[in-house]
Formats: structure tokens, C-alpha cells, sequence
């Protein structure tokens, strides 16, 4: 007898040695042996019948017949095997072995074997093919022989498709039902899916194999859907019933892209369980009242100001009881703060009804009669923001809420808030988003049509800049202005775009608050779960035009005759809920008075304002930087230098390596010990000065953050904030992080490629991180100090909590998010260096409308510090000019006026200006600019031109006594040579800025004029220097004026400086041009000709006959 016979022999007269065929799940029983006789090519369910000794022929001449087979088990055995399943892993190769010796010699196994074999192999399927064998201790004499079952039961084949198209059919509805979802209000859906029909419901199951007459049949549900709860089959006309209700009513699921089984899971658990819709009555009677205040509100503005703008959220009025429950849900799973942004549409409302801002603060903006009190020029209603701590009254707990002000700009504000919102996490300690979470809403054409959508989304997985998923809720009223959606976008939804990081994405129709509230219920559970993105897409309407003064009429007619047709939400919902006994009309009357009410009271205090207070619309505030009128506590700045002990301190760690067994770079290590020998002289060169001014501030405990393009190493290999142990993989030492135990943490972080978005974060303000909780802030620095997480091992993907690996290629996004992120505290330094100073292009949206404007229109003061390398080195047009004058030109100071200059005169200019504009020629004054920026009583933006050649430039350099206690940054740095000596004798002074000075005073010299020319350095270009430059002219009596630039005439300087200058000498001289002439590109392609022009600029700068014919 062979070895599988003798087994099978034991398994009959041994039951729990191993299972037997059993008919408990024939389905699976079909499955696992079709896939065992397909591996032996003689599978009864997919081949014709094969008689035993036929088969056993063809296989003896596909194998040797001298090869021994013996029963090898596979697997190790953790569970008795009498509770394992027939033809489950293990059992499958039992049968195998059992098959193999039936086919040589069908007497070697036992009879209900045979019996088995021969009916599963003639096509019988296997729970009916088995007939068990007599028990032990019954003579076989006088039993009947066994019946073959062939042809008495239905093919195994059809059995095993039948089930396997009801899979594709429940898979269909999970990929493509919301294709069919009644999502559109309006009934008029511009989503057109007539190229790829969705072949669902139950007169389309012929599509799957399927026939009319398998409706009533049951079958086994796979555990891939959760549509029978607790049940395991349902007939196939119930479960297309119940796959209908999940995916083609009023909710839309978009997410079988995502590549996670688990997540994939938990959302169909959410829609697919059978009574998930089901809500008690007080939350159907919230949900009213909610609806009610998001109506009324909007009823009664268009009542008051008809002929106003407001933008209002007619049409759309659920998205008030939306943004209440995703902040309800978040609040109930532990979330204190929301940073929220968004479009101008449905702003008062959400101020109003979400926020909880004072409705008299919002009607007095109607009155065109109140007068401004505050400094700056203000903006209108409808881009302003807010800051409110409050009790949420459904959790009981407390939750502050701050929408960030924006401008007109559709979705710019979006990485201001990730910004933001990061930096809230970041001085809590939030490291996984618990307490902190941002909510951000969009329209629906801005939401497709804006590229900062896209580079938004990429910032959601980077390390230093994740916020551990975001909410974003797409008011989508299916019309962009008076653009069609079919002219606006190329996907069939304006959502399409967050596929790309696998956000779930939710479509519900907004006519169903119900269904609105269950989606976001599920949003915020996401978030909480998984934090990772998630997209309501809320299908609405716009029952007015673009604004309330416009007529839709003119482009859209059919759609806004439908929208005329429409019923208002609030009624239809009333009408459901009295309709099912929910509410008496009477109640849902009063509710509807109560509010009106409300709305009246408020309306009358707001006719008693006669000021229009802007700072009350802050979303950023600062307490205790301030005094508690907002003023700065003192407009004075104390000393910039540090003791020397301090500076050759910071000095060892700046070349030093202060981890052990950590290899650095050959090149390196030549580039430290030269800063060790910089040291031992008392200089310092760029990187060393910027090493001391941040190390400085680490040491006083102020958080640093420099991000930006290949920022850690710098784009001139000059800084090496990182170092990369050469031996092992990701291990990596930030020597900035080993400065003092007591330390502030220092942040280093490479950045997506998207100046946009990234710079956009920085400007997030850190103020209500100490509002909530100073003490979080400190424990965070101590702790960070204390245990002495600076250099990590990235081995298992552990990560340097203040630093990030970035690489994503986008070029925008990233001046957004820190922008977003300097918003938070005043008690930070937020800089962003881009990779080349032209770079900032495609950040202009965000320089212009919020850190060049955002104190004036929003009065939120913001200390960003922008990093630009700048220079014309003869590299061609492309990243020689930051564009200087694009930044001058935004300057608010008045180039006519000549200031009364007092005792406070330097920092008063300060305060007063928009920002603050430099170019640099030494070491030791971008030490002292830095560290004026965290000095000052106040917060400006700082825009400085970095240097290119000047890092290595061997007179580049500064020592410790310019840097000592009592030195201050130097607006202006006169000549201090030869000229000094005589000075009436001096025939010209040679104004200059950045670079240029170096090429100067090298052509002087070669020149021989030192004693005739002075050049004299306005480092400080912006608030201009007024004081300073008129001593500089007053102490040169004889002398005429030259300004000398390497940037073309129409670029650069020159145009700002002129007429300041001019203003200065109450225009007693002229101030002549030395430098490139005009041109529309910033440099020339040749280095030839960038030669000759610097010398023709060089020449006029020297030439003292030069400008006597101009006279």
C-alpha cells in the first residue's frame, strides 16, 4: 500500500486525526479543490470528465514513475487539527496526496474516497460528492454499496462563477456606484459618465453572467463588503437592494484608489452596514435648529443690505450644521483648536453660526458711515478673520477656532493654514495631530482650477510638514463665476485632484442635511483614525449670481430657471422631520422667531458702533507681546552683539562634530577645521555669522526654523546645518541641537520645490500657542534639550523630530506654509531661503498679498524672514536677480518726505513700515539683522539679499569686535579709509549696496583713488536710511553723488534710492547713475559681455569727468 493510502486508511479509522470531506461550506469546499485538481491539470470543474485510468496515464507521462512520493507537511501546526477546516491550507496537500493514489490504483483508498473522487471528478460538487463511511464496529456485510452522484447535483463550475460575479457586482457598486449616486439638487448633474457606463443594478446582472432568474437565489458574501451585517448570505436581489442604498442615493464614495486594505475596509464598514444612517431625535432636532440659523442668517442680511456684497451661502446652507459636526466629532476625539481657511463665499455665515463671532461686529460692517481706528487700510467683510475660545456645547469641552484672514486670491490661504496649524502642533508636542487640526474649504473651480490645491496636498506626508490630515470641505455649487464646469475642468469632479495622495473622498448631495451630517461625522472620524485627508464634496447650488448685485441669468438660463424652481433645504428638511413626528411645526416656527430675534437685538446694538475696529477681527493674536491695547511695549531695540565667550562657544560647536563614532565627509572635515582656525583668529565668515546669530537665539530660548530648498547643506555648500555619518545609512547629526542643555529646539528642514505653498506656512502666527498654554511650549524646549533627540538613526523609519526630508517636485507651496507658520508666535525666527533669489517668483500671490500687506489689511504683524541669493556672477539671466526692485517698489514709506529724525528715529521707522528690505556686505551685520528681528517690540517681514561669491570671498569676512556687546546692525557703513582724512578734498561719494562694494573698492584701488572717492555702503535699503545718508552727504561738502549698481538701470535700486536720495539733499545735487543701461532680462548669457559692462560700470563709477556734459 503506498504512503498516501496508508494515511488515508488512518484518517477513516482515526476521525480526529484529520478531517474528512465535509458538506459545512461546499462553497469554499468547491473553491480550494478546483485550485488542488487545476495543479494537477485534472480538475473536473474546469476540464471535461477523464475516467481514473486515464488520467492516471497521461500523468505517468508527464513524471517518472520511479519518483517516490511521500506526505510532507508544509506548515507548522498551532491548532489541533480536528478544528481545522476540510481544504484549508494544510488539509489541501492531505487531498492532494490522496488524489495522486486514487488515480495509480483506486483500491489503495478507501471506498468513500473512491466514491468522493469519482463524483468530484465527473463534476458532482465535493459537499455532495462525499458519503460518509459506516462507523467503526459496523460489518460492511448487508450495507448498500455507494450511490455515485453524478449529473444528480448543479455543475460546480456554475456554483463557483455565480458567486464570483455576484463579487464583481458588489465590487462595481464599491468602485463606481457614486457614479450613479443622486448627488445633484438640481437634477441637472454636469458630471458626464456616458463614456463609461456604470453596469449596475438588477437589470444589468446579465453583465456579470448572471440571469434574471439568480435573483432569489442566496450566496455567500464575500469579507470584502459589509452589507449583511450580521448576516453571512443574502438572496442577490437584497444585496444589489442594500448595495443601491450604500453607493447610489444621496452619497457618492470615491475610494477604492487607495492602496490600504485597512482603510479600504473601514470605509465600506461606514457606508455599507445596514441602519448606519439612523439618528436619534434630539440630533435630528440639532440638525434643524442648526439649518435654521444657516437660513435665517443669510434671510436676513439679504432682507437688510440687498444691494450689499456678501457673498452669500444661499443654496448651500448645510455647509453651516457640516463644519459644526466635523467640529463636534474632532472636539469629541480630543481636537482643542481648529485653524480654518476659506473663500469669501458663506465667510459671515461661518463667522457667525461657526466662529460665534458677535453678530454687531458683522452688521456694523454693512454701515458705510463708521469710521477706521486702526492703522492700516483695512479689507473688506468678507476676507476678514477670527479668533474665538469658547465652550463647544455638544462635547462640553473647550475648543478655540481662528479662520485665518485671506485675500480674493482663491485657495492661497490653504498652506497659511497647514502652516499654522503645524506650528501649533509643534510648541504642544502634538506630534500626531490630536489636539490640532485644520479645516479648510474651497469652491469648486478654484478647488480644480488653482495648482496650490495640488502643491498643498503634497505637503500633507512630508515630515516638517505634515498636519496629520486635514478636512477639506469643497462648497461645490457646480458654476465658477459664469464658467460652465465642462469649460472649467478636464475631470469629471472638481475633487478629483486628492486621488493623489489617497484622500478618501466623499460626494453628498446638500439638499440631504442628513446625509451632510453623516458624512462629515465619517470625515472626522477619518482624520482621527488614520490622519490622513479626507474631501467632503458637498454638491450644491448658488441661488443668486457671482455676488448679489449680479444676474446669472446671462450665462447659465436653464440652470438658474431649475435653481427659481428649487425648494429651499431648510423647508424640505422641516417638512420631513413633521412629517415624521420629529418636531410640531409650532416648534420648528419658534425656533425659526428665536433666531430672527436674535438677529433683530443684534442688528439694533450695532447701530451704537461709530468705529470700525479691525484688531477685532484678529486671528492671530499675540497676548503678552503686547501691551493690551496693541501696542508695542517700548520703541526701542537693546544691543545685537554677544559676549566673546559666547561667540567661541558657538564658534566649537559651528566646527565640531559632537556625536562619537560619527564619520563626516573628507570635505567636510576640511570645512570645520577651517571654521576652528577662523575661530582661534576671532572671524567669522557668512556661514559662521549666521551659525552665531542662530545659535545665539537657540541659546535664549527661541525656536528656529530655516526651510527651504537644500537649505541643511545650503544651495552653495556653505552651511551644513547636517551632517551625514558616512557609514551608515540616515544617520545624521544637527550640531545647532547640541548648543545648551536649556535650548531652544533648532528645525532644519529641505522643502518641497514649491515656493508658493511653503512660503505660504511660514507666516502662520505662534501667538495662541501661548494663549492656550505657555507651559507647553517650555516643557517642549526642555524636554527636546533634555533628552537629547538630535541625531537619530533612520533605520526603521525614526525620524529627527526637527528636521525633514523633502523632495517633492513643486515650486510654490512652500513660501504659503511658512508664512502660516511664523503666524503663531512672535517668540520664533521662521526663515525660508529659496534655492535661487528668482525663485520667489511663483510665490508672488503670497508676498503680495500677505506678507507685504497682510498688517495693513488684517493689522497681523508677521517676523518671516525671506532668504534670496542675489548677485550678477556672469551665470546668465536665470537665478542672478532676486528682483529687488519688485520688493522696493511695494515699500510704503514716501520717497518725498523727510523725516523729522528723533532719538527713536531708526526703530520708529521700523515700526512704521511694511517691511523691512537689506542687502548685505558683511558677516557681522547679518549676524546683527538677524537677531534684531527677535529684539525688536515688534514683528516686520525681513526680506534680505543673500549673497552668491561672498560666502568664500576672502575680504567677505568680519571679526568678534564688530559683533561684541553694544554693536548694533549698521543701516549704513560709511568708508572709514583715506577719505576720512580730508574730506572737503573728496570729489565723489560712490553709493552702493550687496556685492558690488567688493568690485569697487579693488577698482579704486587699482586706480589710486582712495583719497578722492569715497564709497559709502546703505546695507539697510528699506525703511530708508534718511538720517544717515544726509550725514554721509554733509560730511563730503565738494563731493557729487553716485549711485552704482550691478543690476540694470530699470532694475535693481536705482529707482528707489534716486528720489530718497534727492529728498535727503532737499534735491540740492543730482545723483548720478553708474551701472548696466536698461534691458528686459536681469543678466546677459556671455560672460564676455557681462565682463565688459561690469567695467564700462566700473569706468563711469571712476571717472570724474563722467556726468560733466549731463550738467
Amino acid at each position: 500500500m503506498s504512503r498516501a493510502a496508508q494515511v488515508a486508511n488512518r484518517a477513516l479509522t482515526d476521525p480526529g486525526a484529520r478531517p474528512g470531506p465535509s458538506t459545512a461550506d461546499p462553497v469554499w469546499v468547491a473553491l480550494i479543490l478546483k485550485t488542488v485538481m487545476h495543479r494537477l491539470r485534472t480538475c473536473a470543474a474546469r476540464l471535461r470528465p477523464l475516467t481514473s485510468s486515464q488520467t492516471a496515464k497521461n500523468l505517468s507521462q508527464q513524471r517518472p514513475a520511479a519518483t517516490p512520493r511521500t506526505f510532507q507537511p508544509v506548515r507548522c501546526f498551532t491548532a489541533p487539527v480536528a478544528a481545522e477546516p476540510f481544504l484549508n491550507g494544510t488539509s489541501s496537500n492531505y487531498v492532494e496526496e490522496m488524489y495522486y493514489a486514487w488515480l495509480e490504483d483506486p483500491k489503495s483508498v478507501h471506498k468513500s474516497w473512491d466514491i468522493f473522487f469519482r463524483n468530484a471528478n465527473a463534476g458532482a460538487p465535493p459537499g455532495t460528492a462525499y458519503q460518509s463511511p459506516p462507523p467503526l464496529g459496523v460489518s460492511l456485510t448487508g450495507l448498500p454499496p455507494p450511490q455515485s452522484l453524478v449529473g444528480a447535483q448543479p455543475n460546480v463550475e456554475k456554483l463557483v462563477e455565480d458567486h464570483l460575479a455576484v463579487q464583481s457586482l458588489i465590487r462595481a457598486y464599491q468602485v463606481m456606484g457614486h457614479h450613479n449616486a443622486n448627488l445633484d439638487p438640481l437634477g441637472i448633474s454636469c458630471v458626464n459618465f456616458d463614456e463609461a457606463p456604470v453596469a449596475t443594478g438588477f437589470q444589468h446582472v446579465g453583465f456579470y453572467g448572471l440571469e434574471e432568474s439568480d435573483l432569489d437565489k442566496v450566496f455567500r458574501l464575500p469579507t470584502t463588503t459589509f452589507i449583511g451585517g450580521e448576516e453571512s448570505a443574502l438572496p442577490l436581489r437584497e444585496i444589489i437592494r442594500r448595495l443601491e442604498m450604500a453607493y447610489c442615493q444621496h452619497i457618492g464614495v470615491e475610494f477604492m484608489f487607495i492602496n490600504d486594505l485597512d482603510q479600504c475596509q473601514w470605509i465600506r464598514q461606514k457606508f455599507e452596514r445596514p441602519g448606519v444612517m439612523q439618528f436619534s431625535l434630539e440630533e435630528k432636532r440639532t440638525l434643524l435648529a442648526r439649518m435654521v440659523r444657516s437660513t435665517r442668517f443669510e434671510e436676513f442680511l439679504q432682507r437688510k443690505w440687498s444691494s450689499e456684497k456678501r457673498f452669500g451661502l444661499e443654496g448651500c446652507e448645510s455647509l453651516i450644521p457640516a463644519l459644526k459636526t466635523i467640529i463636534d466629532k474632532s472636539s469629541e476625539n480630543g481636537v482643542d483648536t481648529v485653524i480654518m481657511g476659506m473663500p469669501h463665499r458663506g465667510r459671515l455665515n461661518v463667522l457667525a453660526n461657526v466662529i460665534r463671532k458677535e453678530l454687531e461686529q458683522i452688521f456694523c460692517q454693512f454701515d458705510s458711515k463708521l469710521e477706521a481706528a486702526d492703522e492700516g487700510s483695512g479689507d473688506v467683510k468678507y476676507h476678514l478673520g477670527m479668533y474665538h475660545r469658547r465652550i463647544n456645547r455638544v462635547t462640553d469641552r473647550n475648543i478655540t477656532l481662528s479662520l485665518v484672514a485671506n485675500p480674493s486670491h482663491l485657495e492661497a490661504v490653504n498652506p497659511v493654514v497647514q502652516g499654522k496649524t503645524k506650528a501649533e502642533q509643534f510648541y504642544r508636542g502634538d506630534t500626531d495631530g490630536n489636539r490640532a487640526m485644520s479645516i479648510l474649504l474651497h469652491g469648486d473651480a478654484a478647488f480644480a482650477g488653482q495648482g496650490i490645491v495640488y502643491e498643498t496636498f503634497h505637503l500633507s506626508d512630508l515630515p516638517s510638514y505634515t498636519t496629520h490630515g486635514t478636512v477639506h470641505v469643497v462648497v461645490n455649487n457646480q458654476i465658477g463665476f459664469t464658467t460652465d464646469p465642462r469649460m472649467a475642468r478636464s475631470s469629471p469632479y472638481p475633487t478629483d485632484v486628492a486621488r493623489v495622495v489617497n484622500a478618501p473622498i466623499f460626494h453628498v448631495n446638500a439638499d440631504d442635511p442628513e446625509a451632510v451630517m453623516y458624512v462629515c461625522n465619517v470625515a472626522a472620524e477619518w482624520r482621527a483614525t488614520f490622519h490622513k485627508d479626507v474631501v467632503v464634496d458637498l454638491v450644491c447650488y448658488r441661488r443668486n449670481g457671482h455676488n448679489e448685485m449680479d444676474e446669472p441669468m446671462f450665462t447659465q438660463p436653464l440652470m438658474y430657471k431649475q435653481i427659481k424652481k428649487q425648494k429651499g433645504v431648510l423647508q424640505k428638511y422641516a417638512e420631513k422631520l413633521i412629517a415624521e413626528g420629529a418636531v410640531s411645526r409650532q416648534e420648528y416656527e419658534e425656533e425659526i422667531a428665536k433666531y430672527d430675534k436674535i438677529c433683530e437685538e443684534a442688528y439694533s446694538r450695532s447701530k451704537d458702533e461709530k468705529i470700525l475696529h479691525i484688531k477685532h477681527w484678529l486671528d492671530s493674536p499675540w497676548p503678552g507681546f503686547f501691551t493690551l491695547d496693541g501696542q508695542p511695549k517700548s520703541i526701542s531695540c537693546p544691543s545685537t552683539g554677544l559676549p566673546e565667550e559666547d561667540l567661541s562657544h558657538i564658534g566649537q560647536v559651528a566646527s565640531s562634530v559632537p556625536v562619537e563614532d560619527f564619520t563626516i565627509h573628507g570635505g567636510l572635515s576640511r570645512i570645520l577645521k577651517g571654521r576652528g582656525e577662523m575661530i582661534k583668529n576671532r572671524t567669522v565668515d557668512w556661514a559662521l555669522g549666521e551659525y552665531m546669530a542662530f545659535g545665539s537665539l537657540l541659546k535664549e530660548g527661541i525656536h528656529v526654523r530655516l526651510s527651504g530648498q537644500d537649505v541643511e547643506r545650503g544651495t552653495f555648500s556653505h552651511r551644513h546645518h547636517v551632517l551625514h555619518d558616512q557609514n551608515v545609512d540616515k544617520r545624521i547629526c544637527i550640531p545647532m541641537n547640541h548648543m545648551s542643555p536649556n535650548q531652544a529646539p533648532y528645525t532644519v528642514c529641505n522643502s518641497s520645490l514649491s515656493e508658493y505653498g511653503v512660503l505660504g506656512t511660514s507666516c502662520f502666527n505662534l501667538s495662541e500657542l501661548q494663549s492656550t498654554n505657555d507651559g507647553d511650549l517650555m516643557q517642549i524646549f526642555s524636554q527636546a534639550s533634555e533628552i537629547k533627540i538630535f541625531f537619530v538613526s533612520y533605520l526603521y523609519g525614526v525620524e529627527d523630530p526637527f528636521r525633514g526630508h523633502l523632495s517633492v517636485p513643486l515650486w510654490v507651496v512652500c513660501t504659503g506654509f511658512e508664512l502660516g507658520f511664523a503666524m503663531a508666535s512672535p517668540n520664533a525666527l521662521v526663515l525660508w531661503e529659496a534655492q535661487f533669489g528668482d525663485f520667489h517668483n511663483t510665490a508672488q500671490c503670497i508676498i503680495d498679498q500677505f506678507i507685504c500687506a497682510g498688517q495693513a489689511k488684517w493689522v497681523r504683524q508677521n517676523g518671516i524672514v525671506l532668504l534670496l541669493p542675489h548677485g550678477m556672477e556672469g551665470m546668465g539671466p536665470e537665478h542672478s536677480s532676486a528682483r529687488p526692485e519688485r520688493f522696493l517698489q511695494m515699500c510704503n514709506d514716501d520717497p518725498d518726505v523727510n523725516p523729522k529724525v528723533t532719538e527713536d528715529f531708526d526703530v520708529r521707522q521700523l515700526y512704521d513700515c511694511n517691511w523691512i528690505v537689506v542687502n548685505i556686505s558683511n558677516p557681522a551685520n547679518y549676524f546683527h539683522v538677524i537677531r534684531r528681528q527677535i529684539l525688536l517690540p515688534f514683528r516686520k517681514p525681513l526680506i534680505i539679499f543673500t549673497p552668491k561669491s561672498l560666502l568664500r570671498h576672502p575680504e567677505a569676512k568680519s571679526n568678534f569686535d564688530q559683533m561684541l556687546p553694544g554693536t548694533h546692525f549698521q543701516r549704513v557703513i560709511p568708508d572709514d579709509g583715506p577719505v576720512t582724512q580730508n574730506p572737503p578734498e573728496v570729489k565723489r561719494i560712490v553709493f552702493c549696496t550687496g556685492k558690488i562694494y567688493y568690485e569697487l573698492t579693488r577698482e579704486r584701488k587699482a586706480r589710486n583713488m582712495e583719497s578722492s572717492v569715497a564709497i559709502t555702503r546703505i546695507e539697510q535699503l528699506s525703511p530708508f536710511p534718511f538720517d544717515l545718508v544726509r550725514a554721509e552727504t554733509e560730511k563730503y561738502p565738494n563731493a557729487d553723488l553716485v549711485w552704482c549698481q550691478e543690476e540694470h538701470k530699470n532694475q535693481g535700486y536705482y529707482d528707489y534710492v534716486k528720489p530718497r536720495m534727492r529728498t535727503t539733499i532737499n534735491r540740492a545735487k543730482p545723483v548720478w547713475y553708474a551701472g548696466r543701461e536698461s534691458a528686459a532680462a536681469p543678466a546677459t548669457g556671455n560672460k564676455k559681455t557681462h565682463l565688459l559692462e561690469l567695467k564700462r560700470s566700473l569706468d563711469t563709477a571712476f571717472n570724474l569727468d563722467a556726468f560733466k556734459d549731463h550738467i
